[in-house]
């Protein structure tokens, strides 16, 4: 598989020509609309993850991809879009790609706030990516999309989910909201934790090869 990284919480996979596109929103100003998408997922409703102006690019150009999330995202549809609504254990077949749903709920952001339903996702059985969670893929996984700024996290619960996953490979994810000088702090204070843990972490700016 090749991954490609684009800006805040979305990247693709591609395999066997096909695509994966991975939680396409708001703040991903960097993704075109291909046309060899098999499948789009959507971790769950919040805008940084989740705008129907995009998908709606994305199935104009691949009126066959599916797109997959919880029942809250997906009853937003109607007859409009192609959709299939997943949960927590769900393992479905998306094109080429294997997808298991796990976790199930956001991260807590704040008691005035609502906790809504999230769904991390993994691929393959290689590459994970909890969406706006640090829940655990319950198996071990080479790949791991990794949270770095939210307002939902701070850099320690960063470092431990990273510890527990221990993955072969980490990439950041969900950073939109940090200046290059706090991409610069993250990438330093996680790659020094990374580098204890034996695992290779970079920002990738090019597609990696898995």
């Amino acid at each position: 598989m090749r991954l490609t990284k684009y800006e805040h919480a979305c990247f693709t996979l591609e395999k066997d020509g096909k695509l994966l596109v991975v939680d396409p929103g708001s703040y991903t100003t960097d993704l075109e609309a291909p046309e060899n998408v098999a499948a789009i997922v959507v971790t769950h409703e919040h805008a940084d993850h989740f705008d129907p102006a995009a998908l709606g690019a994305l199935i104009a150009h691949n009126p066959e991809a599916i797109i997959y999330g919880h029942e809250h995202i997906t009853r937003q549809f109607g007859d409009t879009l192609p959709h299939q609504a997943v949960a927590t254990g769900d393992r479905v077949t998306a094109g080429p790609f294997q997808l298991e749903f796990f976790g199930g709920e956001h991260a807590l952001i704040h008691t005035d706030y609502p906790v809504i339903p999230n769904l991390g996702v993994l691929v393959d059985d290689t590459v994970a990516y909890p969406g706006d969670s640090f829940a655990l893929p319950g198996k071990s996984i080479e790949v791991l999309a990794l949270p770095v700024a939210a307002p939902w996290l701070n850099i320690s619960q960063t470092l431990e989910y990273l510890a527990a996953v221990t993955p072969r490979v980490a990439f950041p994810t969900h950073d939109a909201i940090l200046s290059p000088a706090g991409k610069e702090l993250v990438d330093r204070l996680v790659g020094a934790k990374a580098a204890q843990l034996q695992v290779t972490y970079r920002r990738p700016a090019e597609p990696i090869e898995l």
